[in-house]
């Protein structure tokens, strides 16, 4: 009976290593089961069909990218996307164009097919920023037909070439002799009050360039656009400066007050190489022109003392400038293609 003490704790021993083992063992076999079932739903997963997980894929692409989800990093994407200078050769040109004037033209058509102007005739490209602002400056009196072909034609071309410009119809009130010359300066001065422009084209409205590549823009001289037109059989007529653009005048013509832009024949030459400059050109077929036919209009006949005027344009220029010109605006439209400022340039 002396022994039974030592048994006990021998069999006491046993019975606890034994249970430490048990637990071991199921210790072992949950681990075991739980990563075994792991790898299951892993294979299981990656045996369902490829259309299952394009459809999961695009499920997870569609929460992420949803505009509920992400608004404010869209538009902060598109709204700070930096814009590159438009190219000297913008992609859309097109070169020769078909000008003609048999069927008629009205400004709803013109302005359903030039949805993204603003008003005022006013258009920069969305895609690039312009190298120019460009003013176009139409002398005009009693021509709306011709105004509606030259917008049907031009409005593209301007779009097409990328220019950040706008169309001013500067209009004569009244029925006296037509001023031409001052209703380009009165042109020049009112499209001043309304942007920074710094390229100035002043433009008969009966005149369509026949090539797109024929740049509405200015370059480092003045320049003369139409060259050749389809009335004088395209023949050169360096003469009759029909179509003129201007960069800064107020460079050109410096100061501002000897400013007085007569673009028609030897007075323009006059003033152009008085101020040590020559008048630039596209080639002959670059810068041709259609003209729309038309009868002179009675108050619009030449004047006779313009040779006398020409002859003396050296010692007058500077006395005929922007600081003495006066006129009244009588009224100012802003249709969606043009702006049309109606004025009293008063007497000859």
């Amino acid at each position: 009976m002396r022994d039974a003490p030592g048994n006990f704790n021998l069999l006491h021993r046993t019975c606890s290593l034994v249970v430490l083992l048990c637990l071991l063992h199921i210790s072992v076999t949950v681990i075991y089961y739980m990563r075994n079932s792991d790898l299951r739903q892993t294979f299981v997963q990656n045996q369902q069909s490829p259309q299952i997980h394009r459809k999961l894929a695009e499920q997870r692409v569609t929460t992420e990218e949803s505009p509920q989800r992400l608004p404010s990093v869209s538009n902060v994407t598109e709204t700070e996307r930096k814009l590159e200078t438009c190219p000297d050769n913008p992609p859309r040109l097109v070169g020769p164009l078909r000008v003609e004037f048999s069927d008629p033209v009205t400004l709803d058509l013109v302005r359903s097919e030039n949805p993204v102007l603003q008003p005022g005739g006013r258009f920069k490209p969305t895609e690039c920023i312009a190298q120019q602002k460009v003013a176009i400056i139409i002398p005009f009196r009693h021509r709306d037909e011709h105004l509606k072909y030259w917008l049907y034609y031009l409005h593209p071309i301007l779009q097409r070439q990328q220019l950040d410009y706008g169309i001013y119809v500067i209009n004569q009130d009244g029925e006296d002799t037509f001023n031409r010359a001052k209703l380009l300066n009165i042109g020049y001065a009112e499209a001043l009050k309304e942007y920074d422009y710094d390229c100035f084209v002043f433009s008969d409205v009966d005149l369509i360039p026949m090539d797109d590549r024929n740049f509405y823009k200015c370059y480092n001289q003045p320049r003369h656009l139409s060259v050749s037109m389809d009335k004088f059989g395209f023949r050169y007529f360096w003469s009759l400066l029909t179509v003129v653009s201007c960069r800064g005048l107020m460079v050109y013509f410096q100061p501002p007050d000897s400013i007085y832009l007569y673009f028609y024949g030897s007075a323009c030459f006059h003033r152009v190489s008085s101020k040590g400059m020559s008048i630039s050109r596209p080639d002959g077929v670059i810068g041709r022109c259609r003209m729309i036919r038309h009868d002179r209009d009675k108050q619009n006949d030449p004047n006779p003392q313009r040779f006398d005027r020409i002859a003396h344009t050296r010692e007058t220029m500077a006395s005929d400038g922007i600081s003495s010109l006066t006129y009244n605006v009588v009224n100012i439209e802003k249709d969606q293609l043009f702006t049309k400022i109606t004025v009293d340039v008063g007497k000859p």
